[in-house]
C-alpha cells in the first residue's frame, strides 16, 4: 500500500491495525525522522517506554533476525500495542520482513521501518511495501514550494508575496529544518499576523539548498554571482556538475513549451496558470525569464547545453570548469537583447 500524505494523516489519527509494517523511505532527512516519529507516537505516546518501544540498527539485523522476531512477537508486561522502529532499513531486510509477517501472529503491534540511504521506488524493500496488504510505504521527498506553502497556510499568519518568495529562496528540502526555521519565525511574530520581507530577512536563516531548482532561476534570471555561488554550494554538498546541465536543459524545455504557446495566442499567465506542477511562488521569476529569452535565444541555448554535455563527457577538461562557464555564458546571454 502506498500512503500519501491523506493517508499518513488519517492513520496516524486512528491507526489501523491491519497495517502492521510502514516504510518511511526518501532524500528528505528532517521528514522521515519526523514521520517515524509521529507513526511511532500514534501505538506509544511515550517513546521512552521500554515495555512498548524497541528501536534496533538496521545494518546487520539480518544476521540476528530472531531479535526481530522477538520484538515484533514480544507483549507488553502492562498491557498496549508495542511498537518496533527500525533504522537504516535496507532491501537486505526485504524477505526477512515478509516472512516473519507470514509466520508471526496478528498481535497488534507496530513494525516501522526507517529506510536506509539510497532506497528508491526501485529497491525491493519499498516494492514490498507498496505491493502488501499489511504494510505501507511512505515517500520523503525534498520539500518543495508547494509543501512550504501547506505549512505557511496553517501558521495563521499572512505573507507579502515579495516575503513569501524570500522565505522560499531561504528555506531548505529538509522538513525540520524548515520547521525549526519557520517555529523562529512565529515566536518573532508574537501578536502581530502580517509577514514582511523585512520580517523573514530578520529572522531566517539562510539554509538553502542550493538546489538545482535554485541554480536554473539564477541562471535563466541572469545573476551570474547568484549561479555561481549556488553551483560551488551544489559541488561541495558532493554533487555531479553534469547533473546541472541536465536541469538546465530541462527549465529551458519548459521555457521553451511556454514560448510556443503564447505564440500561439495564450497570455503569459494563462501559460504559467496551466504549469504543472503548478507554479506557486515562482511566477514572477516565469515571467522576468520568458521576456528575456526569445525563441531564438531558447535554440541557441539549447545548442550550448547540448554542447556542454558533450565536452563533459569526451573531453579532458575538467565537468566542473566546463559548467562553471556554461553557467556564466547562459546568465550572460538572459539579459542581453536579442
Amino acid at each position: 500500500m502506498i500512503f500519501k500524505s491523506v493517508q499518513l494523516d488519517g492513520f496516524v489519527k486512528k491507526p489501523d491495525e491491519q497495517i502492521r509494517a510502514v516504510l518511511v523511505y526518501g532524500n528528505n532527512d528532517g521528514l522521515r525522522r519526523n514521520t517515524v516519529k509521529r507513526l511511532a507516537t500514534s501505538v506509544c505516546p511515550d517513546l521512552n517506554d521500554a515495555f512498548r518501544v524497541a528501536e534496533l540498527a538496521g545494518d546487520g539485523l539480518i544476521s540476528d533476525i530472531g531479535r526481530l522476531y522477538g520484538e515484533f512477537n514480544g507483549q507488553s508486561l502492562i498491557g498496549g500495542r508495542r511498537v518496533i522502529i527500525v533504522n537504516d532499513a535496507g532491501n537486505d531486510l526485504s524477505k526477512a520482513i515478509r516472512k516473519m509477517l507470514n509466520e508471526s501472529p496478528h498481535t497488534g503491534n507496530l513494525l516501522v521501518l526507517s529506510g536506509a540511504t539510497g532506497l528508491s521506488k526501485k529497491s525491493s524493500l519499498v516494492k514490498l511495501a507498496e505491493e502488501s496488504d499489511d504494510m505501507a510505504a511512505f515517500a520523503c521527498y525534498e520539500d518543495k514550494n508547494e509543501d512550504v506553502y501547506s505549512v505557511l497556510k496553517n501558521m495563521g499568519l499572512t505573507f507579502e508575496p515579495e516575503a513569501v518568495q524570500l522565505l522560499c529562496a531561504r528555506l531548505s528540502g529538509d522538513r525540520m529544518v524548515n520547521l525549526n526555521e519557520l517555529e523562529k519565525l512565529s515566536t518573532y511574530m508574537g501578536s502581530a499576523k502580517n509577514v514582511t520581507t523585512e520580517i523573514v530577512d530578520k529572522t531566517i536563516s539562510d539554509v538553502s539548498d542550493a538546489g538545482l531548482y535554485d541554480i536554473c532561476h539564477a541562471v535563466f534570471g541572469g545573476d551570474k554571482a547568484k549561479a555561481l555561488t549556488l553551483y560551488a554550494r551544489f559541488l561541495n554538498e558532493g554533487n555531479e556538475p553534469i547533473a546541472v546541465v541536465r536541469a538546465l536543459m530541462y527549465h529551458l524545455m519548459k521555457l521553451l513549451g511556454c514560448r510556443a504557446r503564447i505564440e500561439n495566442g495564450e497570455s503569459v499567465d494563462q501559460v504559467i496558470q496551466r504549469q504543472i506542477p503548478r507554479i506557486i511562488f515562482y511566477r514572477a521569476a516565469y515571467k522576468q525569464q520568458l521576456s528575456y529569452w526569445s525563441r531564438e535565444k531558447m535554440l541557441r541555448g539549447l545548442e550550448i547545453l547540448y554542447t556542454a554535455e558533450k565536452d563533459c563527457k569526451t573531453t579532458n577538461m575538467p565537468a566542473a570548469e566546463i559548467v562553471s562557464m556554461l553557467l556564466l555564458r547562459l546568465a550572460g546571454a538572459a539579459k542581453q537583447q536579442g
